[in-house]
C-alpha cells in the first residue's frame, strides 16, 4: 500500500476511532465509568472481538493486517500515532506530579508499591508455573523462568497513566489518597518494568541487556533531575514572554520530551517512562500549567484512544472458548484482584493511614489498564505469550479498571482527606 493510501486509510481510521470511543465515553459516564475505561472497551469492540466478528470483511478492510503475523501491521500510522499519545499523556502526567507530596508521604507510598507488587508478583509467578506445566498457554520457547517473571510482573503492574486519569476525573490530585497512590504506582510500574527488562534480556540469552536497561534508568533519572533540571530552571525566565509559555519555550520542552522517550525506548524501558521523568523536571508555575493546558486536551481527545484501538487489534477474546480457559481467566482475575487491591490496603493501614484512605488506595491500585496493555502487547510481541494468554490478561486488565470506580464511589465516597492530614 503506498505512502497515500496509508494516509487516506489512517485518517478514516481516525474518524471511526474518535467516533467510537466517544459514543462508548457516553455510555460508561451514565454508570460512572470516566472515558479511559470506556476507550479500553471501545478499543476491544473495534478488533476482531466484535467488529471483526460480526462484519470480518469490513474490518479487515478498515484494519488491514497480515494473518501470519501476530500483531497488526506495524507499516500503517496507527502504531506510532498511538505511541505518540502515550508520550505526551505521560509527558503531561509528569508536569502535574507532585514530588513535594511524594516525598511528604514516602514512607506509606513505599509500603503500599511493596506490599502491592510482591503479593501479585508471587501469586502470579505461582500460578506461571502451574500454566506452563498444565497448560500451553506459553509458547515452546519460553522458559518455566520466563513465565514466571512475565506473568508476575504482568500481574503486580499498575496502570499508572490510568491511575492518574482517575485520579484527575474523581478531583484527586493533592490529597492524601491521591498523592500515595500516585506515589506507589510510579514506584510499581518503573519495577514492573526492570522485571520485564529482565525478561527481555533472558528471552534474548544476554543477561548483561538487564543491567544495561537498569543503569540506564537509573543515569537518565539522574541526568534529569542533575543536569536538565538545573539548567530549566536556568532558561525558565527566556521561556516565558508576557506571563505564558513562549512558542519557543513549548518546541524546547516537546524536544526534551522526545528526547527522554527515545532514550528509555532505546535502553527498552519504553518511551513513557522518559516521557514522564521529562515532565517532572520542568519547571513549575507557568511553563507546566501552559503545557497541560495546551497538549492534554489534544492527547487525551485524539491521540491516546489509538492505543487502545491498537491493543483491541491485537485481542481476541473470542479465543478463550473453553472451559479450562475460562477457569484460567478467573484464577488469573482472582489472584490480580487478591493480591494488588488486599495488599495495598493492608499497607497503607499498617503505614497509619485511615481505614477509608487506605481502602480508596486499595482500589485505586487494582486498576491496570494501560501499563498492563502495553507490558502484555511487548510479551506478544516477542513471543513469549500466545495469543489466548494475550486475551485472558486483556480482560483481566479491563475488569480491574472497569471495577474501580464503582466500588470506589461505593466503598469510599467523594470527599477525600487533604494530603497534609498525614
Amino acid at each position: 500500500m503506498s505512502n497515500l493510501n496509508l494516509a487516506i486509510q489512517f485518517f478514516l481510521q481516525l474518524a471511526v476511532i474518535l467516533t467510537v470511543c466517544r459514543l462508548v465515553g457516553l455510555l460508561a459516564a451514565r454508570v460512572g465509568q470516566p472515558q479511559v475505561v470506556a476507550e479500553m472497551i471501545a478499543g476491544v469492540m473495534l478488533g476482531p472481538s466484535l467488529f471483526g466478528a460480526l462484519a470480518p470483511e469490513a474490518q479487515q478492510w478498515l484494519f488491514p493486517w497480515d494473518p501470519k503475523q501476530s500483531l497488526r501491521d506495524t507499516s500503517c500510522y496507527l502504531f506510532p500515532a498511538s505511541q505518540l499519545g502515550l508520550a505526551l499523556f505521560m509527558f503531561v502526567v509528569g508536569t502535574e506530579f507532585r514530588t513535594d507530596g511524594i516525598r511528604q508521604h514516602l514512607r506509606a507510598s513505599v509500603a503500599v508499591s511493596v506490599a502491592g507488587m510482591a503479593t501479585p508478583f508471587a501469586l502470579g509467578a505461582l500460578l506461571a508455573a502451574w500454566l506452563y506445566e498444565h497448560t500451553a498457554l506459553f509458547p515452546p520457547a519460553t522458559s518455566r523462568f520466563e513465565a514466571m517473571l512475565f506473568l508476575g510482573a504482568s500481574m503486580c503492574i499498575t496502570a499508572f497513566p490510568m491511575l492518574a486519569r482517575i485520579i484527575r476525573y474523581k478531583n484527586l490530585q493533592g490529597t492524601l489518597m491521591g498523592t500515595v497512590a500516585i506515589g506507589a504506582g510510579a514506584i510499581d510500574d518503573a519495577t514492573a518494568w526492570i522485571l520485564l527488562a529482565v525478561v527481555l534480556a533472558s528471552f534474548d540469552d544476554n543477561p548483561a541487556q538487564a543491567l544495561y536497561n537498569a543503569g540506564g534508568a537509573l543515569g537518565f533519572v539522574a541526568v534529569a533531575f542533575g543536569v536538565v533540571r538545573p539548567l530549566l530552571a536556568g532558561l525558565a525566565p527566556r521561556l516565558v514572554v508576557n506571563g505564558e509559555l513562549s512558542e519557543s519555550g513549548l518546541v524546547v520542552c516537546l524536544t526534551l520530551m522526545a528526547l527522554g522517550a527515545w532514550f528509555t525506548d532505546l535502553i527498552h524501558l519504553h518511551a513513557v517512562f522518559g516521557a514522564f521523568v521529562m515532565g517532572t523536571v520542568m519547571p513549575r508555575g507557568v511553563i507546566t500549567r501552559d503545557l497541560a493546558a495546551r497538549i492534554g486536551p489534544l492527547t487525551i481527545a485524539l491521540l491516546l484512544p489509538l492505543f487502545f484501538t491498537y491493543s483491541g487489534l491485537n485481542t481476541r477474546i473470542g479465543l478463550i472458548n473453553t472451559p479450562q480457559l475460562w477457569a484460567v481467566s478467573l484464577a488469573v482475575l482472582v489472584a490480580a484482584i487478591a493480591g494488588k487491591w488486599l495488599a495495598c490496603t493492608l499497607a497503607a493501614r499498617a503505614s497509619g493511614l485511615p481505614a477509608r484512605e487506605a481502602m480508596g488506595i486499595g482500589i485505586l491500585m487494582n486498576a491496570r489498564g494501560l501499563m498492563e496493555l502495553i507490558i502484555i502487547n511487548i510479551g506478544l510481541s516477542r513471543g513469549i505469550i500466545t495469543p489466548d494468554l494475550f486475551a485472558t490478561l486483556v480482560l483481566m486488565a479491563i475488569v480491574t479498571t472497569l471495577m474501580a470506580s464503582p466500588i470506589f464511589e461505593r466503598l469510599v465516597g467523594s470527599r477525600p482527606a487533604p494530603a497534609a492530614s498525614l
